[in-house]
């Protein structure tokens, strides 16, 4: 955990603009149980950084508790903190908690309504199968106006696109999967309450791990790569077999098949280029927290893609480029113009 806190210092450092922790509560690989405590604790340790949490499930709670953290994290942080919903990734999650897997979506449904509601100051009354509310509402208002970023996760199915536009919320993706057809259902749902969706609050999500080169990349995915698919294999086993039927035991292929990369800085700008375009263009890129490599591994990759990556892909360079492009162009007329203009003040020793 403090390696964790570790890295959100450095991405701060780096430049990154937000970071984003999920919740989980079994399998033994992703260890967070409440993305809101590491919220609280990365907040006190960074002064910029935004702090999502990707996300909250929320068939797991009463969402009137969920919408209370979230304006108290709201004004612990001074608006630094996001919050996502989703039904909970984890079928094992679930389980534990006596939810079956076809009651997570419609709950999802129903507490994002109430969760919504509260935060834009109604009284609230509800009676459901799993909560009860009377005369519910909030003691503050949000610290963030009208509130806080929110996002809801959407991968398979189009509840969470659908909650989106309803809400007028952004979205959270997998860039493997279908992003044009999950932004589609957003703005068609938006449009039908009268939301008008950015696609700045459009969030894609890939896995990445950069080095120089590409045997550098493929050498250091040696210290997590197997142990992370045997948690696949556990999750998902028809996945599982997927991604090793279309990789192997390369990694470079595993990812692909997962929608990754491994590789150069040079093979990551290629990469987003034609995201970019099969997406139509998005407002975030959000890279998977692994532990594919080494510490010090994913501290140079994060490293190599602020670097040397997002410059090229964001264009930040384009006018300096430019500008250098132009003198180098003219470099023997204005090296000429310069030593005429000290000749002439030499030979007049000195007097203009």
């Amino acid at each position: 955990m403090q390696r964790d806190f570790e890295l959100v210092q450095w991405l701060e450092h780096l430049g990154y603009s937000e970071v984003w922790m999920g919740e989980h509560h079994s399998g033994g690989m992703q260890i967070y149980g409440s993305p809101e405590l590491f919220i609280a604790t990365a907040a006190e340790r960074t002064s910029r950084i935004m702090l999502g949490a990707g996300v909250i499930s929320v068939p797991y709670h009463n969402p009137y508790m969920v919408a209370d953290r979230i304006v108290q994290l709201d004004y612990q942080t001074r608006g630094r903190a996001m919050f996502g919903f989703g039904p909970g990734m984890l079928v094992s999650d679930a389980a534990m908690l006596g939810i079956a897997p076809e009651q997570q979506r419609s709950r999802l449904v129903e507490g994002v309504d109430i969760i919504t509601r509260l935060l834009d100051g109604e009284i609230v009354t509800h009676e459901s199968d799993w909560f009860t509310l009377r005369n519910a509402n909030l003691q503050l208002a949000p610290y963030s106006h009208p509130r806080p970023q929110l996002v809801v996760a959407t991968s398979r199915t189009p509840t969470g696109s659908r909650l989106a536009g309803r809400y007028g919320m952004g979205i959270l993706t997998h860039g493997a999967g279908d992003v044009q057809a999950s932004w589609a259902v957003a703005e068609e749902a938006g449009t039908e309450y009268g939301n008008r969706l950015d696609r700045e609050n459009l969030r894609v999500v890939v896995s990445f791990h950069l080095a120089e080169s590409r045997a550098d990349a493929v050498k250091a995915m040696s210290f997590g790569l197997e142990p992370w698919l045997s948690y696949l294999e556990a999750l998902n086993p028809k996945t599982y077999a997927d991604t090793r039927a279309k990789g192997g035991h390369d990694p470079e292929k595993i990812l692909a098949a997962r929608g990754g990369l491994v590789g150069t800085p040079d093979d990551a700008v290629a990469y987003l280029e034609e995201l970019w375009d099969r997406t139509g263009g998005f407002g975030c890129l959000l890279l998977t927290g692994t532990n594919w490599m080494d510490f010090e591994a994913t501290k140079r990759s994060y490293e190599l893609l602020m670097r040397y990556v997002m410059p090229r892909f964001n264009r930040t360079n384009a006018r300096r480029e430019r500008s250098f492009d132009w003198v180098y162009e003219n470099r023997e007329a204005f090296s000429g113009a310069n030593q005429s203009a000290i000749d002439k003040a030499v030979a007049s020793g000195g007097r203009v």
